[in-house]
């Protein structure tokens, strides 16, 4: 088959959350979350612990860090949530930091304060950021994380992907791509959008403008990422009406003005764009936005999550020519089958029920590409691909399925990892596609998985994987 592609991955920060931080994954409840921990603590006095894939439904209502307190008095723990969005922190750290009431940033991030101060909850990526850049434990070395990182990008290859869509390139993303090809050859092939921070200027803008078309044998710049909203579960999602606690229904991006005018330097300069947008709100601005202005040359914008929209929305990514991204996996392993999680509990059923319209979206002409957003997301795309067509946990047969009118067909969903991402890059008939003058990017399964229940496609065996013609075998750090 033409080799599957992840059109949204996260490979620097989550290999090295992977490899170098606890997981917390399998903490569901305060007591069990206590019990991880208590294993992990640090034996030098001062060195922060870190911590990922923190479930927020542990916590009976708002995320607080008062507890870490409590269990582990002058321990500093830094607590990153499942969806990335947020951190639960030991509040003694903040105030260690100089930070001991409200701050404010330049966009819609928070550090969660209440009468006694602040909570321990930190809230989207600028806050976030004010935390995590104050870490002054020491370091990996740079080859370290460079193991981190080919630990990562092998484990999404075995799967069966030959290339992905990394959104970040922070620091020191560069420097490791590098080192992986100082060495040898990336298992598979990374296409960069970086991040254009929230209400940032043209300075911003313009660097990340200067960055395209940078990169190596495997990697490139060649796009750019913003962030229109948050999370539903922080209260950071942009829908047309607010959730059940008032929330839920602003932009991340305060001035909407200088978004716009992000979206049209960018369109300019022919550098295409991906915005994350959750909520109908923000999808329904996007898409008038590129009403408005647009595409740039060679590659359409792209919206990314789109986890909740209205029939009226349907039709518009046709009309509009954007790229519908979106994640099944979120919808079937992120939401409770029984609605008792947080997403639910805040933006509703009714909306629940419009939640990650895929077959809806593609019934109504819209080019749509499936993801993993890994490593908030399952990497392996056989699970993400059978998730799609089940709208339940592949391996969860008990769950009920999440608005089962959704599901892919087998077709529908191989077509979203392999056709669909070739034209979401502008490059239908040049990649994505067994045929001649097309890039041979490949990958042989030990069966075919469209003659496969969704069931049997997570077991089938990858028995080889070409790029560009060359087998790709998969490697050790050497």
């Amino acid at each position: 088959m033409p080799g599957l592609v992840d059109t949204h991955v996260h490979p620097v920060w989550g290999s090295l959350q992977r490899g170098s931080s606890v997981s917390l994954a399998a903490a569901s409840s305060l007591e069990e979350l206590r019990a991880v921990l208590s294993g992990e603590l640090p034996t030098e006095r001062g060195r922060w612990l870190h911590g990922h894939d923190l479930d927020l439904d542990i916590f009976a209502g708002d995320p607080s860090g008062r507890m870490l307190e409590h269990w582990f008095p002058g321990v500093p723990l830094v607590l990153m949530a499942r969806d990335a969005h947020s951190l639960v922190v030991s509040p003694s750290l903040l105030a260690d930091l100089g930070i001991t009431g409200e701050r404010t940033f330049p966009d819609a991030s928070r550090i969660a304060v209440d009468a006694a101060g602040p909570t321990g909850w930190v809230v989207e990526l600028s806050a976030m950021d004010l935390v995590l850049d104050s870490d002054t434990s020491p370091q990996l070395p740079l080859t370290e994380r460079a193991r981190h990182l080919q630990a990562g990008l092998e484990e999404l290859a075995a799967g069966g992907l030959t290339a992905i869509h990394a959104l970040d390139f922070h620091d020191p993303s560069q420097a490791l791509y590098e080192e992986l090809e100082r060495v040898g050859d990336l298992p598979l092939k990374v296409r960069v959008f970086p991040l254009i921070p929230a209400d940032s200027g043209i300075e911003a803008w313009e660097e990340a403008a200067a960055l395209q078309g940078i990169g190596g044998r495997r990697w490139c710049v060649a796009g750019v990422k913003f962030m229109l909203d948050g999370t539903g579960e922080n209260g950071t999602a942009w829908f047309s009406e607010p959730d059940s606690e008032g929330e839920n229904h602003r932009p991340l991006w305060r001035d909407l003005a200088q978004y716009r005018a992000a979206m049209r330097f960018f369109t300019e300069r022919g550098i295409q764009t991906v915005t994350h947008a959750i909520g109908d709100g923000a999808v329904a601005w996007v898409l008038d936005l590129v009403a408005e202005i647009g595409h740039a040359p060679g590659a359409p914008h792209r919206i990314e999550h789109i986890e909740s929209i209205p029939d009226a929305l349907l039709a518009r990514f046709a009309e509009t020519g954007v790229v519908a991204g979106m994640q099944p996996t979120h919808a079937t392993r992120l939401m409770e089958p029984n609605g008792a999680d947080a997403w639910t509990r805040r933006i509703g059923h009714v909306r629940r029920a419009d939640g990650w319209r895929a077959a809806d979206l593609l019934a109504h002409g819209a080019t749509l590409v499936v993801s993993s957003d890994w490593p908030i997301g399952v990497g392996d795309p056989r699970i993400g691909l059978a998730d799609a067509q089940l709208r339940r946990a592949v391996d969860a047969p008990s769950n009920a399925p999440m608005n089962i009118g959704q599901a892919l067909s087998v077709e529908q969903a191989y077509a979203a990892m392999t056709s669909a991402p070739a034209a979401a890059e502008g490059r239908t008939g040049r990649s994505g596609e067994i045929a001649v003058g097309a890039a041979a990017d490949l990958v042989v399964f030990e069966a075919n998985p469209l003659e496969l229940s969704p069931e049997a496609q997570p077991h089938n065996r990858v028995l080889a994987r070409y790029i560009d013609g060359v087998r790709v075998e998969t490697k050790e750090w050497q």
